[in-house]
């Protein structure tokens, strides 16, 4: 099933979910450490892995981490060649004064951005999806 491309469309039903939790970004040399615990996402950089994972989880394996993090999906089927998409939502977050990490998924665009602005990111997307571009 092929994602959409319309940036009109995809801005009209983004409709983000905030998904329970707490988030934190963590750097591990070695991914023995998250002794079986699965993150939400990870990424294989020079520096180590970086890896997403509750908070409570990182807690419980004493990983350090120092940014909090609330995790919104976009549920809309967004196509991995979609153009314009990651512009509008963090030119509108920017704007906000909200930063926000993107990871992009096969189906969807996820959204890590501070805890405490969560409610303000979450005010900000659907004013940008009701507005569009």
């Amino acid at each position: 099933m092929a994602g959409e491309t319309s940036l009109s469309v995809l801005l009209r039903s983004m409709s983000p979910e905030l998904n329970e939790g707490d988030y934190v970004f963590c750097s591990l040399t070695d991914a023995n450490l998250l002794k079986g615990r699965e993150p939400i996402g990870s990424f294989r950089e020079r520096e180590g892995l970086t890896v997403i994972l509750r908070r409570e989880d990182a807690q419980a394996l004493g990983l350090p981490f120092d940014y909090l993090a609330a995790w919104i999906t976009l549920n809309v089927h967004s196509a991995l060649e979609a153009v314009g998409l990651t512009a509008a939502f963090a030119g509108a977050l920017g704007k906000a004064g909200i930063s926000c990490n993107v990871i992009a998924g096969y189906y969807h665009d996820h959204l890590f951005v501070g805890r405490d602005d969560a409610g303000r990111a979450m005010h900000v997307l659907r004013q940008l999806a009701e507005h569009g571009e």
